[in-house]
């Protein structure tokens, strides 16, 4: 009985220990998350004058997404919805947060990064961060275990844009501090000049591929939010003058060269069959800036609204043996949509508040009957819902706006005027108009009444200041009183 008993036991622990080792591990997760880029920026969607080989091939061996959204329209709010998987404005983050803002990311709120560390993940974030710019508002608070980067937009820095350090204290621009390098809370190096930002995209690739290296046996997150193509845009010397396209070419080919160090580290590595890689943009791109600036791929207007040209983004998604390669995603996704997508993949718990993100791994395995997303809401400013999409239809409502349209841009660094406008009324249809060029209101009323129902919905959970609802489900931001200080003396 003793001998069939101790058989019988032996049995079942190697039985469990062969399970174990068969298992697949759990993938590993990339996100690479450009600043300012527009969705006509990449080669595969329309770049011009430079190549994007290694941007490309994510598409080719992946998904690309043709409706994808970021969270809003600018810096700090769009970084909050990706990693949080929340609409910005249920967090209470808006707008691009000055180094001495005192409104943060509340340490209450569960990120990716905090999600995947639970789940076993070491996590690891370089690049932009912008949620706060002091302790314990920076990313190793937020589940992190390692970032180097810049806590805020590289153009926060008392530097004029031909790259002169500014001197006159009338200049709104010599407020700012000296742009830090940050290594965990720790300052490891100062920003100074153009040539030192030139440097920024090779210092964090080299940072990304070192923790892939060392992370090739343990599944791992992480998050590359690069600070281009973000003015005042620089590149390395390696890059300068490579490109048909002047200094902004030159630019887009070197995170593309960055891209392929990402993918040949994983291939190096054994590990990139087991690693999902996403592409994708926080906002569209800074068009006063002209030549300096990247294109919406005819998209209306750009960053800093909630026209297609400032939210729909360039995305591609990468997973070998999940992801059909080659295929193209025309269903509405977003950067909220990542976090609960992830959580399934790492089979990890959800956060304990509410989110506002749609698991979409049914759409990344490429099964056509999956529509996860039909529905998504526009919010602007602290807390403005100007348009709602439903399926092909966009309702734009009423609200003041930056225009780039009827402006000539600046060139080489210096920045062209915009003017605020009054936007009207207007409901477009997506499907056969995402310039939003034609208004259907008058042909379409029943769709204006729908989507105003839906439009409500919204603003009931989430407030609207332009109809003067507060909004039931909001939350409050963090307070950063140490980042009130944070400027030039």
């Amino acid at each position: 009985m003793k001998q069939s008993l101790f058989i019988l036991v032996l049995f079942c622990c190697t039985a469990h220990l062969y399970a174990q080792k068969n298992q697949s591990p759990k993938p590993n997760v990339i996100v690479i998350f450009m600043d300012d880029m527009g969705y006509g920026d990449p080669g595969f969607n329309m770049g011009i004058g430079y190549a994007t080989p290694n941007i490309d091939r994510l598409a080719a061996e992946g998904m690309r997404f043709t409706n994808f959204y970021s969270a809003q329209g600018t810096c700090t709010a769009s970084r909050a919805g990706i990693l949080t998987g929340c609409y910005p404005n249920r967090i209470g983050m808006y707008g691009a947060f000055a180094p001495w803002e005192t409104t943060a990311l509340n340490p209450k709120e569960e990120t990716i990064a905090g999600i995947l560390k639970e789940a076993g993940y070491n996590t690891c974030m370089v690049g932009k961060w912008h949620l706060g710019s002091k302790p314990p508002f920076l990313p190793t608070y937020f589940g992190f275990d390692k970032y180097l980067g810049l806590p805020y937009s590289n153009d926060m820095w008392p530097v004029h844009y031909d790259g002169k350090m500014i001197n006159d204290t009338g200049n709104h621009r010599y407020r700012y501090p000296v742009l830090p390098l940050l290594e965990g809370d720790q300052v490891q190096k100062y920003i100074r000049t153009l040539e030192d930002q030139g440097q920024l995209t090779q210092t964090y690739t080299r940072y990304a591929t070192r923790f892939i290296k060392d992370n090739k046996k343990h599944p791992f997150f992480l998050y590359f939010a690069h600070s281009m193509v973000h003015v005042p845009i620089a590149a390395s010397p390696a890059f300068l003058g490579r490109s048909e396209n002047g200094l902004f070419g030159d630019v887009m080919m070197e995170v593309d060269w960055s891209v392929g160090e990402i993918l040949k580290t994983l291939k190096e590595e054994g590990i990139d069959k087991n690693t999902l890689v996403i592409f994708t943009a926080d906002n569209g791109p800074w068009l006063n800036y002209g030549n300096h600036a990247g294109n919406t791929a005819g998209l209306r207007e750009g960053k800093g609204t909630s026209f297609e040209g400032g939210q729909r983004e360039p995305c591609a998604v990468r997973w070998p043996e999940h992801i059909p390669a080659g295929v193209i995603c025309n269903k509405i996704a977003s950067t909220i949509d990542l976090l609960p997508t992830f959580a399934r993949i790492a089979d990890a718990p959800l956060p304990k508040q509410k989110i506002d993100g749609i698991d979409i791994l049914p759409l990344l395995l490429g099964d056509p009957n999956a529509n996860p997303r039909t529905e998504f809401a526009y919010y602007y400013n602290r807390n403005d819902l100007e348009a709602i999409r439903k399926g092909q239809w966009k309702l734009v409502f009423p609200h003041k706006a930056r225009s780039y349209m009827g402006h000539l841009p600046g060139r080489d660094g210096f920045p062209g005027p915009t003017s605020q406008v009054d936007v009207p009324l207007g409901l477009f249809d997506l499907s056969t108009d995402p310039g939003e060029s034609r208004d259907l209101k008058e042909q379409h009323p029943d769709i204006v009444e729908q989507l105003n129902a839906l439009a409500d919905k919204y603003r009931r959970d989430l407030g609207d200041n332009l109809t003067k609802i507060e909004g039931t489900g909001r939350r409050p931001a963090g307070v950063c009183t140490a980042c009130k200080d944070n400027f030039r003396r």
